[in-house]
C-alpha cells in the first residue's frame, strides 16, 4: 500500500503538480476514487469519515467541520483533534479566522474557504464571487486573513479564473479549486455531480460522467421484478424446491420422537 500523503507532501509539490480532488459520500466512492488515481478526498465528519478512511487508507482526507458545530476556538481545537484521531488529514472549517488560528496554533492542518461559501451564501447568494473590483479585493483580503491565521490549504470556489490564478501564485497555501478553470493547485468536484446521482440543480462548473439516477431506477425496477418472481413461485408451489431444503432419515426422525417420550 502506498503511504498516504500529508500536508507537508502536498505543500512541497505546490507549483509543480496539479492534484485531482473529489468529495465522496461513502466508502465505495472513496475506494473507486483511489483506484482511479485520485488521492485527495474530502467528506463529511459524520460516519462518512470512518467509512472513507477504512476504504481509502492511502488517500489524503479532508473532512468538514460542520458550520456551527463549535461555538468557540477552544471547541474547534477539541473537535479538530477528535477528527484527526478518526483519520482525517486536514480539517475543513468555514468559521472565522480566529477558529482556524486556534487550531493551527496546535498544529492541526486546516482548510479555509473563499469565494462561494455555501455556509455563508445568505450574504452572497449562490453565485460567482469576486467579479467586481471591490468584491475581488474582499476575496483577496479573506485569503490573506486565512493565510495569517495559519491555514494550510484553502478552497477557492467559483471565483474568476484570473483571480484564482493570482491567489494560487501569491499564497503559500495549497489552493483547492472548484469552478476556477485550471488555475488552482487541485481540480475539485463532488462525486454526486460527476456520477449524476440526483435530479436537482447541477452547478455550471460540474460535468456529469454517468447517470446514476437512471442506473438506480433500473436497479429498483429489477428489485421489484425479483421480489415479484419469488412471490409468484411461492404462490404456485415452485419454491421451495427439494434443493432448497434439508431433510433427515426416517430412523433419525423416529429416534428423535423416542427421545421425547419422557417429556
Amino acid at each position: 500500500m502506498t503511504e498516504r500523503p500529508r500536508v507537508h507532501d502536498l505543500l512541497r509539490q505546490k507549483g509543480s503538480r496539479k492534484w485531482l480532488q473529489l468529495h465522496v459520500d461513502n466508502g465505495e466512492e472513496a475506494a473507486a476514487a483511489v483506484e482511479a488515481g485520485i488521492v485527495i478526498l474530502s467528506c463529511e465528519a459524520d460516519v462518512t469519515l470512518d467509512m472513507v478512511r477504512a476504504a481509502a487508507p492511502s488517500a489524503f482526507v479532508s473532512t468538514g467541520m460542520a458550520h456551527g458545530s463549535v461555538a468557540s476556538p477552544d471547541e474547534a481545537v477539541r473537535e479538530g483533534f477528535s477528527l484527526l484521531r478518526r483519520g482525517a488529514d486536514s480539517i475543513y472549517c468555514s468559521h472565522s479566522p480566529r477558529f482556524i488560528e486556534a487550531m493551527a496554533r496546535e498544529a492541526i492542518p486546516v482548510t479555509g474557504h473563499v469565494g462561494l461559501v455555501p455556509n455563508k451564501a445568505a450574504w452572497t447568494g449562490y453565485r460567482a464571487v469576486g467579479r467586481t473590483p471591490e468584491e475581488a479585493a474582499r476575496v483577496l483580503r479573506e485569503v490573506k486573513d486565512l493565510e495569517n491565521a495559519g491555514a494550510a490549504t484553502i478552497e477557492v470556489e467559483v471565483v474568476p479564473v484570473r483571480l484564482a490564478a493570482h491567489i494560487t501564485a501569491t499564497t503559500p497555501m495549497l489552493t483547492m479549486g472548484m469552478g476556477c478553470g485550471t488555475a488552482c493547485d487541485t481540480q475539485y468536484l463532488f462525486s454526486c455531480d460527476v456520477l449524476g446521482t440526483h435530479t436537482g440543480h447541477y452547478p455550471r462548473h460540474a460535468k456529469r460522467y454517468d447517470d446514476f439516477v437512471a442506473l438506480m431506477a433500473e436497479v429498483q425496477t429489477r428489485r421489484v421484478m425479483a421480489f415479484r418472481a419469488w412471490a409468484d413461485d411461492v404462490a404456485s408451489g415452485t419454491y421451495p424446491e427439494v434443493t432448497h431444503q434439508v431433510d433427515m432419515s426416517d430412523d433419525a426422525f423416529e429416534r428423535a420422537l423416542d427421545l421425547t417420550r419422557s417429556f
